[in-house]
């Protein structure tokens, strides 16, 4: 997240004074030292570790910032966004939380689909911003699936949390809405008549990245982002480095 958002904020021609997060800021100050050792002027990346509230909130109101790019929570994302708006409206983009569905159709290749969908949740945790939150699978296919996945998770005990699997989840539910952040894998059935094949279903869905027979598979040539309350804006490819620049029209008449 450091390297997508600095790499875009440089190559537009600015400079970049970046705010770790928290209690995790040694990366940063390890990424300015290897910057400064690869050539980059002082001044050109500046970090500045502390807290949201104080550090993070001066870097919002502040008028000599004219961009921020954040990547957090929602909540705080809206605080950010409005904070902007009432010191200079300066540009945002924002990557945010969401619950990023993962569809498996019955005519998948179920060795993948399994593996897939394994590393879709388990991945690092499941502490990853775009884990497959829910798993939505075709009703024909459902318990071969849940019962793959049992079996594999089974042989995976977490120092602090193991695998843990939920079945037949309704949309009401507290785990359906909300973002576990965590080794927790959310299954779902649906009938094939609910929804169309992949293609047809990646036009219509409201998501900012769509994998079709893989997942988590970021290329970066390919914007990064997502819609709704998962914010705005895109890290990677052409897009990114738009989130940095301005247009200005000259007209000159002779």
């Amino acid at each position: 997240m450091l390297a997508w958002k600095t790499a875009a904020c440089l190559a537009a021609g600015n400079t970049v004074v970046l705010k770790p997060a928290q209690v995790t800021p040694l990366t940063a100050v390890k990424f300015a030292e290897l910057s400064a050792r690869a050539g980059f002027p002082k001044g050109v990346i500046n970090i500045l570790p502390g807290s949201g509230s104080l550090v993070g909130q001066r870097l919002s109101d502040h008028p000599d910032v004219r961009k921020l790019g954040f990547t957090g929570s929602t909540e705080i994302g809206k605080q950010i966004m409005k904070s902007c708006a009432i010191s200079n409206v300066k540009k945002v983009s924002l990557e945010l939380g969401g619950k990023s569905p993962l569809i498996i159709f019955s005519d998948c290749d179920l060795d993948k689909a399994v593996r897939m969908g394994m590393s879709s949740v388990f991945f690092n945790k499941g502490e990853n911003c775009i884990a497959a939150g829910r798993l939505f699978v075709e009703e024909s296919l459902h318990d071969t699936f849940v019962q793959r996945v049992r079996f594999i998770s089974k042989t995976d005990k977490g120092f602090f949390f193991e695998p843990t699997i939920f079945t037949d989840v309704q949309d009401n539910m507290y785990i359906a809405i909300e973002e576990s952040f965590g080794p927790v894998m959310i299954i779902s059935r649906f009938k094939n008549g609910d929804i169309s094949k992949a293609l047809h279903v990646s036009e219509r869905l409201q998501a900012g990245t769509v994998f079709v027979n893989t997942y988590n598979k970021t290329d970066v040539a390919a914007p990064f982002g997502g819609f709704k309350q998962s914010g705005f804006g895109k890290d990677l490819g052409q897009e990114a480095l738009n989130e940095y620049l301005k247009t200005k029209a000259v007209t000159i008449e002779y």
